[in-house]
């Protein structure tokens, strides 16, 4: 960490490599050589990120393959037991090459020891490079029945070593041996591959495997769903879900926590709150975890009331409340201004057997700020000191928030230096909070100072950071070093390039934002999905619908999935550009993919049939989400007849009001 003055690990050791005489089908590795009998060609890949040799093997010739006979033993005669596997993986470690290997195991050739002898020996050799020797003498040269279980632990033992070329490899050489790859090789080349960030190369997997109509478990399926998520990708992830449930998997508690957080995170709060009820009708008790998710995905989006909801329910069905649910409780009476619910809640804590922590001494601390009760949030602060309580960068950033707030920025530098002293390092929200009150102190001068200083030390400068630094020029009329600034995150040197396309596209700076985004696309920079939301967000403002559509195609290449909220505008570009057919292809693949939509998406699309005079359209739509539980029939009604009223189509929109009232959505006519 920088501090500013505000006033090689070393590899695995590999095995010695010797000189081949002969080509092997693994070119990448210099412990194995090529049985005789195997027909082989090589492929080299020519991409630029990648430089490893290829390989593919050939189909044998039928008629040599029909002649090879593979050795069969009765279990009666198995030898097993008469052989030390200690001893002989133990031997097996000594070998430096292919030729070494072989010629140890031929001891063995004609013994009877069984494959399951054979697959155990295997899975205890834990280098890729003999596995795969170890696997080629089972089958090519002791002449075993080829077995799906020895293929297994070898991909396991390659992928371990992210030789993902040589699973590819394996997994054809699996085909080509007539074997069916089973639950675990899929499930291991499916988490081995997204744990990698191999997003789309896991599902490829996942789709070859329900090809296979191999069933998944939901093990696998729920390591995609948390791939998923950690990845920001939540249409994906709700696409899992869907195809988890269509395929007779019942989510466990763990599964439907994490979907749970999943919807929320892709603003569908409604499917998140039915989940709940979903989980009860199929026999899964919501437990703490549920509710403090659900309560966490509502105030994370501001929706206090809604997460006082959740709490009225979680007390009135006797769900034991937890440290998290508490911290959060706080921060939710804090937003309604509820200040002695918070209070009174914070300080029954201990009553209730949960130990506060510094999160839950931080939340209470900016209510008392945020209620303007300094003096009990000073009072606090040097209490946590007194008793030795955690304090961290958290702590002290809401104390120099409050001393702001009074307009004492004496005492707030001060803090810093007390901090920097206790061993706590400032980030960028510390730094981005003093240039604000020192802006607002009209001390401009300082925060310039200050503001340089950070950017000479190597300190990350984020957007919050940035922003913070154009409001206070602008704020004082220095509109040229604002401009400046922005102009400079064109060619950013000390800040991320999504760092800086986010600050741009917030700022509104249309033309830079483009700039740096396309820049930055083009060279593999744009890793974040939420960069892609933000330039379609600053498109749409801009009613620039060529661009909306130019970033989502490029965000649909890069692998990633829209949120609802892109979708929409998505829709509605298509829309403006009388593109009404690809409009109708995005709207038809999200829900293919298993995407679940909010309501405001569906009637997006029923506007757009209606715009392209498409009223059979219009009506094959509304009569399928009629039958939606998860859409608000009364919205859908009233939009539909809206729909017909403006196409002058009156006999329609009065067949659909009549409707409502027949299913006493509206209100029956007075007599």
């Amino acid at each position: 960490m920088y501090t500013v003055d505000i006033c090689s690990s070393s590899s695995p050791p590999f095995l010695p490599s010797i000189p081949l005489t002969r080509p092997h089908i693994y070119t990448s590795t210099p412990f194995l050589t090529t049985p005789q009998h195997r027909n082989l060609i090589f492929t080299v890949s020519a991409s630029s990120t990648q430089t490893k040799n290829v390989w593919r093997k050939q189909p044998e010739n039928t008629t040599t393959s029909s002649k090879k006979h593979h050795r069969r033993y009765q279990r009666s005669t198995f030898l097993d037991h008469k052989v030390d596997m200690d001893s002989l993986l133990a031997s097996i470690h000594q070998t430096h090459n292919e030729e070494d290997l072989f010629s140890l195991l031929s001891l063995y050739k004609d013994r009877q020891l069984s494959i399951r002898f054979m697959v155990s020996l295997l899975s205890r050799e834990q280098d890729w490079q003999r596995s795969l020797a170890l696997l080629d003498w089972i089958h090519d040269e002791a002449n075993y029945t080829p077995s799906v279980f020895a293929y297994n632990v070898a991909l396991r033992n390659v992928l371990r070593a992210k030789q993902f070329d040589v699973a590819h490899g394996l997994f054809d050489e699996m085909r080509q041996r007539a074997l069916a790859p089973d639950r675990f090789t899929y499930s291991t080349l499916i988490t081995s591959f997204g744990k990698e960030g191999m997003f789309d190369s896991a599902l490829s997997w996942l789709q070859k495997m329900e090809q296979d109509r191999v069933s998944g478990d939901l093990v696998l399926y729920s390591n995609l769903i948390e791939l998923s998520r950690r990845l920001c990708d939540y249409s994906k992830a709700i696409s899992i879900f869907s195809r988890l449930k269509r395929s007779g998997i019942t989510p466990d508690l763990v599964a439907y926590n994490s979907m749970i957080n999943v919807y929320g995170k892709a603003k569908l709060f409604r499917e998140a709150r039915l989940l709940v009820k979903e989980m009860k009708e199929a026999g899964v008790e919501p437990n703490t975890v549920s509710y403090s998710t659900l309560l966490s995905v509502y105030v994370e989006n501001n929706k206090f009331l809604e997460a006082l909801s959740v709490f009225a329910e979680m007390k009135e069905v006797n769900v034991p409340l937890d440290l998290t649910t508490c911290n959060v409780m706080i921060d939710v009476y804090g937003q309604l201004d509820m200040v002695k619910e918070a209070d009174r809640l914070f300080w029954s804590m201990r009553k209730m057997g949960i130990e506060p922590n510094v999160v839950s001494y931080n939340t209470i601390l900016r209510v008392y700020g945020e209620a303007e009760l300094f003096g009990e949030a000073i009072h606090l602060f040097r209490l946590m000191q007194r008793k030795d309580i955690e304090q961290n960068v958290v702590t002290y950033n809401t104390m120099i928030k409050i001393y702001g707030k009074t307009m004492e920025h004496e005492k707030a530098t001060n803090l810093v230096q007390e901090m920097q002293s206790r061993g706590i390092e400032p980030n960028a929200i510390t730094y981005s909070t003093i240039i604000s009150i020192w802006g607002k102190a009209g001390k401009l001068d300082r925060a310039a100072t200050l503001f340089q200083k950070l950017r000479s030390s190597g300190v990350e400068i984020d957007q919050v950071l940035y922003q913070t630094m154009i409001v206070a020029y602008e704020r004082v009329g220095l509109m040229g070093h604002a401009k400046r600034l922005l102009q400079e995150l064109k060619r950013p040197d000390n800040i991320p390039r999504e760092t800086a396309i986010t600050i741009l596209a917030k700022a509104g700076r249309l033309e830079e934002a483009t700039w740096v985004f396309r820049q930055a696309f083009d060279s593999g920079e744009v890793k974040d999905i939420s960069v892609f939301g933000c330039m379609i967000n600053l498109y749409s403002r801009n009613q620039r619908y060529v661009n909306v559509i130019e970033v989502f195609e490029k965000m649909r290449s890069a692998g990633y999935f829209p949120d609802s909220n892109a979708i929409a505008i998505v829709l509605n570009a298509y829309g403006k550009q009388r593109e009404f057919e690809k409009a109708d292809t995005v709207y038809r693949e999200m829900q293919e993919e298993g995407c679940v939509f909010p309501d405001e998406v569906h009637f997006q699309m029923l506007s757009l049939y209606s715009s392209k005079k498409d009223f059979e359209m219009v009506e094959s739509l509304f009569e399928r989400l009629e039958s939606d539980p998860n859409v608000n029939s009364k919205e859908l009604h009233l939009v539909v007849a809206a729909l017909y009223e403006r196409a002058d189509k009156l006999n329609d929109a009065s067949r659909v009001m009549n409707r409502m009232r027949e299913r006493r959505l509206l209100k029956p006519f007075s007599r």
